[in-house]
């Protein structure tokens, strides 16, 4: 498959400005290694991983492909295992060259990445905040419109935020929120990104963590599934997400788009691989390996959801998205003549 190159592309390292997001627990060596090495970037969500399994998660992903894996740092400081500083520096030492940081004040550690000689991301919900982050020393920033699924930093849509941030910065945007398919990264290039962020669609397949149930929710999903809510709180109090309309969430008080925070049951409905329970409202999605209730747990997903037809193998995925992508451009340039 012939390089879909964009400014992206050259900064990082790869051949599609395709970006397989963190997506959290559902994040996978298997899933960053398929994605690096179809040409896009692959990524692991290092937060909820403890030094030793930050180093052992990236050194599988990045012996698995000659590809680029990167790393995602949360910096909210009410989540995680490490603090974020620890974090960072175990990405580091595991010989990670390319570091997103979400939901916090980069600056304090932007200049880490490149001592390393690494590139630094920055997820922003604002021109402002994009303009604050490259003033920091961003290399590429992030445009997470609200349509997006998971945790969410962003109160404008993707389509009003795209073009500001595209207009406020020098350095390459990836667009983030509401992209599922190649007609997305399509419309999100022509709205001035430099690539496409993409996790929902990365939930749903093979490769990742999710549990069959989950996958398989994503795939039946409507794009009228989800809900904006603030309901999953346990381990990460305060901070909105966009998930599946599940049972749990209809049955729910506080399940609205409001963002109140609903329920303190405490009640433990599933179980890890290894047998630790999970508490109901916990922000622990469903993952492969799990019993119990996994219906009661986040179902993770973005507006896009609706648009992953079937769980397929992550590089299907990857070239399907870049494939689409080239007919787009192709037919709207035609019907511009």
């Amino acid at each position: 498959m012939a390089p879909l190159q964009t400014p992206l592309c050259a900064k990082i390292g790869i051949d599609h400005p395709v970006v397989q997001a963190p997506v959290g627990s559902v994040s996978t060596p298997a899933l960053a290694a398929a994605v690096a090495d179809a040409g896009g970037l692959g990524m692991l969500a290092m937060s909820w991983r403890d030094a030793d399994a930050i180093r052992d998660a990236y050194t599988e992903a990045a012996t698995a492909t000659d590809g680029v894996i990167g790393v995602n740092v949360v910096l909210d400081e009410s989540t995680g295992v490490l603090s974020p500083s620890a974090c960072l520096d175990a990405c580091l030492d595991a010989g990670t060259s390319v570091v997103s940081f979400s939901f916090g004040d980069a600056e304090p550690y932007i200049d880490r990445v490149h001592e390393a000689g690494g590139t630094a991301m920055v997820t922003v919900g604002s021109a402002a905040e994009a303009e604050a982050a490259t003033d920091a020393g961003a290399d590429v920033v992030v445009a997470q419109g609200r349509e997006a699924g998971g945790h969410i930093q962003s109160d404008v849509t993707t389509m009003a935020l795209l073009p500001r941030v595209a207009d406020a910065v020098p350095v390459p945007v990836v667009a983030a929120g509401g992209l599922g398919d190649g007609r997305g990264l399509a419309a999100a290039l022509t709205l001035g990104a430099d690539g496409g962020w993409f996790g929902t669609r990365f939930v749903a397949t093979e490769e990742s963590g999710a549990h069959e149930t989950y996958r398989e929710r994503i795939v039946d999903a409507p794009e009228t599934a989800t809900r904006f809510t603030e309901l999953f709180d346990r381990g990460w109090p305060d901070q909105p997400h966009r998930v599946l309309e599940t049972d749990e969430v209809r049955q729910q008080p506080g399940a609205d788009s409001d963002g109140e925070t609903g329920g303190s049951d405490s009640e433990q409905v599933a179980r890890m691989p290894d047998g630790e329970p999970i508490s109901r409202l916990a922000d622990m999605p469903p993952l492969d390996g799990m019993t119990g209730d996994v219906e009661a747990l986040p179902h993770y997903a973005g507006q896009s959801a609706g648009l992953a037809q079937d769980v397929r193998p992550a590089g299907e995925v990857v070239a399907r998205l870049v494939s689409d992508a080239r007919a787009a451009l192709a037919d709207a340039s035609a019907a511009a003549e």
